[in-house]
């Protein structure tokens, strides 16, 4: 049963603005024919769709695990879990990355959720997950229903 269960759905404006291969498709294929280049903007803007969609990972939080998307991390390794927004989530994707961490990152959600391991046979030190809702996830996570392994 899921604690925490959240879809990193794309946002608005990346379905506006993949929209733009419409207008560029017509321009390369309407001087071929207009079938074609209206054809093949439906069909490129289609596959763009149905790819974003289809990407779209979800992030699960349950009594012994964390997944996020096809990646999980039994609780018993967690060892700390923070939430950021605004600037700090800047600073935690960028000046403050540990180039080993695992990422699972989306340029159009805001927040994110760092999950620190301790887990010494792992080389990787944290986890760094974005989430529209941090403190939730972050709570969740830390949840007193987390069990040992």
């Amino acid at each position: 049963m899921p604690i925490y269960r959240e879809r990193l759905w794309p946002a608005l404006w990346v379905f506006l603005a993949t929209a733009l291969v419409i207008p560029a498709s017509l321009l390369v294929f309407l001087p071929i024919s207009m079938t074609a280049g209206i054809v093949c903007a439906i069909v490129l803007y289609g596959a763009i769709v149905v790819t974003l969609v289809a990407t779209t990972p979800t992030l699960v939080v349950t009594a012994d695990s964390f997944a996020a998307g096809r990646a999980r991390l039994p609780r018993a390794v967690v060892a700390n879990v923070e939430g950021f927004e605004g600037r700090e989530a800047t600073a935690e994707r960028g000046t403050r990355l540990d180039a080993r961490a695992w990422l699972l990152l989306r340029g159009w959600i805001p927040g994110l959720v760092r999950v620190q391991l301790d887990d010494p046979s792992d080389p990787t030190p944290y986890w760094l997950v974005s989430t529209r809702q941090p403190k939730r996830l972050a709570a969740a996570l830390r949840s007193s229903e987390k069990h040992e392994s």
